[in-house]
Order: C-alpha cells, then sequence, then structure tokens
C-alpha cells in the first residue's frame, strides 16, 4: 500500500517535473514530506503568485512540466495571476489546489472554497481526486493534458486525502504523442490560387510557427514576401533571417505596419495577435493556425486554414509560382533598416546626466551574452526589450503579452535560472514591478538563483502615465517614491550597483553582469519618455497637445518642456 501523496509525487517525476514551487503549510504537510523523500525539489518562495510567475517561466522556456503546490484558501488564491499568466503563455504547469478535509467540506470551515470554479475557466485540465485509487490517474491525466495542449493544469486534494493509502495497482503514465496537421489538397489548391494571383504578400508569424523557420523562409524566397512578426516570435524569427521586418501593433515598427498595409494579402501564420485595428480588410487576410477556433478570432478572415505552420508550408511550397518582383520585399527591408537606424539613434546619450531608457537596453544588448534569456516586466520595460535587444539565435525572450501583469518579469526569471543554471538570466524589471513582489528578493538569496535585474528607475509608473498623456488626461497617481534599491539588495544579501549618470554606466553594467549570485542594478532613468508608436495618428498629437495645455494651466510647465525636450527635440 502507498500513500497518495507518495503517488502524486512519482507522478509528478515520471511526468518529467524537477521541481515545485510553493510555500509549506497545513493541507500540503503530507505532500511536502513526501517531495523531501523524494528527487523533486522544492523551491520555498515568499509569496504564491511569485511562484506561478516562476514555475510558468521555467515550463514556458523548457517546454517541460514545472509543478506548483498550494494551501487551502489563501495559500492557493495567491497562485491565481500566476497560473493564469502562465496559462496564457501557453506554459504547461501543474498545480495541486489543496482544500480543507473532506469532513469539513460543504460547511463553510474557515478557508474553504471551491477551487474548481476558480480555476476551469482558465485551464487545460481541472478535476478532484475523488478516491485514493484515482491518484494517479488523474495526476498524470493533468500533466498530460498541460504538456499536450499547453497551458495550467490543475489537480484539486482535500488535505487529508494525502495520508489515504491504495495499491496503486495500474500504471497510467504520461504520453506526448507527435501530429502533423495540415488542411486538405483543396484548401491549399485555393489557398496557392490566391497567393499566384496576388502582386504583393506580407507573411505575418507568431508562436505557432516556432518550429517552422527553415519553412517560412523558403515561402519568404518564393513569394518575395517580407515577414512580419508578433513580439512572442522575436527569438525565433529575427535572427539571421534577411526577409525580417520587425513587428506591428503599438509596440512595433514601421516597416511591420507599412508592408501589411501594403500586401495584397496578409498571410497569418500561426499567430493571434488581438489588436484587430492593425489588419487590413477582410478580402486581405489569410489565417493559418492549429486550432480551429482561433480563425477569425481577432479580425474578420477572407480565408482561415487549420494546420501547423511548418507542414502546411512544406506541402504548399511546389504549388506557388516563383514571384520575381522583389520591389515589395526591398522596400520593406530598406524602412526596416531605417527603424534600426532609428532605435540606434535613441540610444544616442547627448547629456550624461539625463539617462533614457534606450541607452540602457542599447548597452545591455552590447554586454550581454550572445545565449542569455531576458524577462521583461509589463509596461514600458517590455517595449525597450522587444525593440533594442538584439535575437541571436540563443538568446531566449519572454514578457507578459497576452495577460498583461506587472511584477512578471524577476519572478519569471527565477524560473528560467532554476531551469538552465550557468547561464545568464537578466530580468528587464520596471520600478512598479519590482515594488509589487519585492519578497521574493529573499528567495533569490535563499535558493540561490543568480538572477541579474536591471531595474528601470523612472520614479513613475511610465506605461500608464503614457496612456493617461496620450487620452489628452493629466497623468495622476502614478508617482513612485522608491528606496535605492542598490541599497536594498545588499541588505537582503545580494549584490547592488545604483546609476544615476550616463557616464557610470557601463562599468557598473560590467561588474553587475559578472557578479557571482543574484544581483540588481539601479538605473535612474529619464521619467518624462514616451512611448512612440511606429505611426503617430492626429489624435494622438491632440491629445498630447491637450495634456500640454492642461498641465501648464495646472502649473507643470517644466514638465510639458521636458516631455518635448527628451522624446521630440533630441
Amino acid at each position: 500500500m502507498t500513500k497518495v501523496s507518495e503517488i502524486v509525487v512519482d507522478a509528478l517525476l515520471e511526468a518529467g517535473a524537477k521541481r515545485c514551487w510553493g510555500i509549506v503549510g497545513d493541507t500540503i504537510n503530507h505532500l511536502t514530506d513526501a517531495v523531501r523523500r523524494s528527487d523533486l525539489e522544492w523551491v520555498h518562495v515568499r509569496h504564491e503568485e511569485v511562484g506561478g510567475l516562476a514555475a510558468g517561466g521555467e515550463a514556458y522556456f523548457t517546454g517541460e512540466l514545472a509543478v506548483c503546490a498550494g494551501t487551502c484558501g489563501p495559500g492557493t488564491l495567491h497562485f491565481v495571476n500566476g497560473m493564469f499568466e502562465s496559462h496564457r503563455n501557453g506554459a504547461p504547469v501543474l498545480l495541486i489546489a489543496t482544500d480543507v478535509t473532506r469532513a469539513e467540506t460543504g460547511l463553510g470551515f474557515p478557508q474553504e472554497l471551491d477551487q474548481r470554479k476558480i480555476y476551469e475557466q482558465y485551464s487545460v485540465f481541472c478535476e478532484y481526486i475523488s478516491h485514493p485509487d484515482q491518484a494517479r490517474r488523474i495526476v498524470v491525466q493533468a500533466a498530460q493534458a498541460a504538456l499536450t495542449k499547453g497551458g495550467v493544469a490543475v489537480v484539486i486534494v482535500n488535505g487529508d486525502m494525502f495520508e489515504e493509502e491504495t495499491k496503486d495497482a495500474l500504471p497510467w503514465s504520461v504520453h506526448r504523442p507527435k501530429s502533423r496537421l495540415r488542411p486538405v489538397d483543396a484548401e491549399l489548391d485555393a489557398l496557392a490560387a490566391k497567393l499566384n494571383a496576388a502582386g504583393t504578400v506580407t507573411l505575418y508569424a507568431g508562436i505557432g510557427a516556432r518550429d517552422a523557420k527553415p519553412q517560412l523562409v523558403a515561402l519568404a524566397e518564393k513569394l518575395a514576401a517580407p515577414i512580419a512578426h508578433t513580439s512572442r516570435a522575436k527569438e525565433f524569427i529575427e535572427p539571421d533571417n534577411a526577409y525580417n521586418i520587425g513587428m506591428i501593433g503599438i509596440l512595433g515598427n514601421k516597416a511591420g505596419v507599412e508592408a501589411v498595409d501594403a500586401a495584397d494579402v496578409m498571410l497569418c501564420l500561426g499567430t493571434d495577435f488581438a489588436y484587430t485595428q492593425f489588419y487590413p480588410g477582410p478580402d486581405k487576410v489569410v489565417q493559418i493556425d492549429h486550432d480551429p477556433t482561433h480563425i477569425g478570432r481577432r479580425a474578420p478572415v477572407g480565408m482561415g486554414l487549420v494546420g501547423d505552420v511548418g507542414p502546411t508550408i512544406d506541402a504548399l511550397l511546389d504549388r506557388l509560382d516563383q514571384k520575381t518582383d522583389t520591389s515589395h520585399l526591398e522596400t520593406a527591408r530598406k524602412q526596416w533598416q531605417a527603424d534600426l537606424d532609428g532605435y540606434k539613434d535613441e540610444a544616442k546619450e547627448s547629456d550624461p546626466t539625463l539617462i533614457h531608457p534606450q541607452f540602457v537596453t542599447h548597452m545591455l544588448d552590447r554586454l550581454a551574452a550572445d545565449d542569455a534569456i531576458f524577462t521583461a516586466d509589463g509596461g514600458s520595460a517590455m517595449v525597450w526589450m522587444l525593440r533594442h535587444m538584439t535575437a541571436k539565435g540563443g538568446r531566449k525572450f519572454l514578457a507578459s503579452m497576452l495577460h498583461g501583469t506587472m511584477a512578471n518579469a524577476y519572478p519569471q526569471a527565477m524560473g528560467a535560472a532554476a531551469a538552465y543554471p550557468g547561464r545568464q538570466v537578466i530580468s528587464m524589471s520596471g520600478d512598479g514591478g519590482m515594488t509589487m513582489l519585492m519578497g521574493d528578493l529573499l528567495t533569490l538569496k535563499q535558493e540561490k538563483l543568480p538572477v541579474k535585474i536591471l531595474i528601470f528607475n523612472n520614479g513613475s509608473l511610465g506605461f500608464v502615465e503614457m496612456e493617461q498623456r496620450v487620452e489628452g488626461l493629466l497623468d495622476s497617481y502614478t508617482h513612485l517614491e522608491n528606496p535605492d534599491f542598490a541599497m536594498l539588495a545588499q541588505v537582503c544579501g545580494l549584490k547592488g550597483w545604483r546609476v544615476e549618470t550616463a557616464n557610470d554606466l557601463e562599468g557598473a553594467m560590467i561588474e553587475w553582469l559578472a557578479a557571482d549570485g543574484p544581483a540588481i542594478l539601479d538605473v535612474r532613468t529619464n521619467e518624462m519618455e514616451l512611448v512612440m508608436p511606429p505611426k503617430i495618428e492626429a489624435g494622438q498629437v491632440a491629445s498630447t497637445a491637450l495634456f500640454g495645455i492642461k498641465a501648464v494651466l495646472n502649473g507643470r510647465t517644466r514638465e510639458v518642456i521636458s516631455l518635448l525636450r527628451d522624446n521630440f527635440l533630441r
């Protein structure tokens, strides 16, 4: 006879899990005791949200199962945001969510809650272990769902269930079959006819094209088509790709936006880009996705096909005519180079007393390892990462693009550091994100996770401030009164550097990157920095001008002058 707690841990190990993130206590005490006696590593965090984000970072980067465990009531509830973020990222995470003992269920006992109602809305599997004989079977099904569907699976366990024993007679195990999905021949013929008839084509690739870069390049060559990409596709589309022209959307660049606008056909490959306003009319849009529910979800499409990107392109190529007019491609390439040159110009620092975040990011791009792993907080930090960091093939990137949460960066970096010991892992953190979940700086020290945290310390919720100004509003409640993060790092047992002038940055950054163990680089950046969209609309100009009028009338003339000087006159 074997205890349920031991079966759960063994099933997780058999599914490939290496570690479990959480905080010990009451309803998981028997589980954590089983972990103690196993090869599964327990990572003790200070806040469960951090544990959920860290597990998501580990799972996202490795593609393997990561695990969290939460105590009943508040313990499990603290995981919610981290789990929603991980699920939206498609990270295979398994959460063991516990509840009060079965004898107290349904009686309003302290800390009791219905875990199923919370998690079934955003998970690929959510089920109770209702009987000891189900223990291995339920955990295996949860792990298999997380790994094959890509997302969070939740196993709900009453605390007393872990103490139960069972014969564990049946050898349930996880299966991860591979398949190749492509449209039928008639659909491929229709797509080929549409592409052959089109004068110009722009490819738009997303995370669903992760394993299909050679096919994408071959398709681009055949169609003389530039390849724009989503933010999550940056790391594999950008490196060594003569057809790459960057991103579209508010975080994107002019080349990507204009190449989509100028195309007769926008061919979307493995992307579920959310912003309808950046798509052309439906007659121009063709979408290929492995999930039929994604077809036409974000914008009306003229043609939608279901298939994996690689196999679909393989079956399509021989049906296509070679396009010889490369003018559309060359125009996009020239604009992409102009965009890159513009990013470099933004990084030039004429006044050493004023540190622009682009200057910081370009220096990090130059000094960081070619195989470094980068995470970025939601807001302006992710903009600087996506626009100014260079993908070099070995580099990996993660930002909260689908959930848009704050404070994701250094917790996700913790997961990456645990999964890739010896590799450079860098969190690009905003001061708002950092101060939201500062407690787990102690976890970096205790668990010896050598994350390097760069803090863009502008004393404000910068992205929110920009949103308010662009809407013509006075920025309100965005000011942050921050500590000296370098001193805070030292108090927590980390190494820390603080930089307030541009001339001091390079030396400090070199020492910070070379430091043993976790370290913080606190850089005092320009507060009046705008995140400029790839195209400036008249309404945006008018709204920003309206902000300027309101600010002057409220005695904030100096801020308006700084906004103009730091963004438009340098």
